[in-house]
């Protein structure tokens, strides 16, 4: 076996829309995000050090998490591999016609499902901070499978 034992697993990609609370948002890759509780329903987000999101969640404490569709594996260039603090991702979705807005976010059209998560406590986790989150509401919105690693494994977008 080649993969460290973290890495055989083959988790779920989503994308976060959080808001700075003053009306600018911003989109961002996690595969760090795990339910919980059945009830109340929760989840478990682990945010990334540095990133414009960590700073708009830690200003605003509710933000969308989006389950991607395993067509949108694209999308892992801009929201992943291109950093908020200097690129305006959601023009860039506006512009390719790819959003559409539920609960007052910017939200992915194609995306299969979202949930409005409140943050309701925060840990530090090394190179990422987790978000304990408390679901507000959930929609989901197409059919069809979900993105996930081994799927950006075979496209090359990333080498774990």
């Amino acid at each position: 076996m080649s993969k460290r034992p973290w890495n055989r697993v083959n988790l779920p990609v989503y994308s976060i829309c959080s808001s700075d609370g003053n009306g600018l948002f911003n989109m961002h890759i996690i595969t760090y995000a795990s339910q919980i509780s059945m009830y109340p329903k929760r989840y478990v987000c682990g945010i990334y050090e540095g990133t414009k999101t960590l700073e708009n969640i830690i200003a605003h404490n509710k933000f969308v998490l989006q389950l991607l569709s395993v067509e949108q594996y694209r999308l892992v260039e801009l929201l992943g591999k291109k950093s908020g603090h200097d690129t305006d991702k959601i023009s860039r979705l506006e512009k390719r016609k790819l959003l559409t807005h539920w609960n007052e976010f910017p939200v992915l059209k194609d995306a299969l499902a979202v949930m409005h998560l409140k943050t309701i406590s925060s840990f530090p986790g090394g190179d990422h901070t987790g978000f304990l989150c408390e679901v507000l509401q959930y929609k989901n919105m197409n059919e069809g499978e979900p993105l996930t690693l081994d799927t950006l494994r075979k496209h090359q977008l990333i080498r774990i």
